[in-house]
């Protein structure tokens, strides 16, 4: 591949989330993308030749793009409760960065959960090892007894409603002011693994 085709591919699939995020999976046009990515209906439809693999390209590299730093956070020799952290400040700084991913997700599951579903399957994303921790440190005594399950969502929860719920925490809580909120989110960092730790510490 040119280094002009792959420059035209990263414009396309920049402009295709940018669409895709703000209109879906269902709303969004070939046309809108051509537009959005500064080049004709024709040349996008001879590098993706149907929208809906445009879309599973967007949605696979966007998970491919922070997966494997987010579970690398369980990984190692440190602590679990020191993973836990790394885990959370690994996540909360990747939701900063794409802000757009989850109102992206939730999106689709409202709207095509099976597609979503089926995307997510081909991904093969394995959260296992992660559950088996969960459980070893229940063995050994450091942590109090709870679903691996519960514990996963309980984590992923704290941190991802602040995000998706911008709007109302924004006008709620801090009248409307940027600074505050992000002041916030850097914050749960810290205060959301506390709150975790100090639910499930022995």
């Amino acid at each position: 591949m040119s280094e002009k085709d792959r420059n035209t591919e990263e414009k396309i699939i920049q402009a295709a989330e940018k669409v895709f995020i703000e209109r879906g999976m269902d709303g969004a046009r070939m046309q809108q993308i051509a537009d959005e990515a500064g080049i004709n209906k024709a040349l996008l439809h001879y590098y993706y030749r149907s929208k809906a693999k445009l879309f599973a390209i967007v949605f696979k590299t966007a998970f491919k793009t922070f997966m494997p730093n987010l579970l690398g956070a369980f990984k190692g020799d440190d602590d679990f409760f020191t993973k836990l952290r790394n885990f959370i400040n690994t996540y909360l700084g990747i939701i900063e960065k794409n802000p757009h991913i989850p109102s992206f997700v939730l999106h689709e599951i409202s709207h095509e959960s099976d597609r979503l579903i089926m995307m997510l399957n081909e991904l093969n994303i394995n959260i296992d090892f992660i559950f088996e921790q969960v459980i070893d440190e229940i063995e050994k005594g450091h942590i109090r007894p709870i679903d691996p399950k519960h514990f996963f969502l309980n984590v992923v929860s704290l941190c991802i409603f602040p995000v998706v719920a911008k709007p109302m925490v924004l006008g709620i809580l801090f009248k409307g002011d940027e600074k505050a909120y992000h002041q916030m989110m850097g914050e749960r960092k810290t205060q959301v693994a506390d709150f975790i730790i100090h639910s499930i510490k022995i």
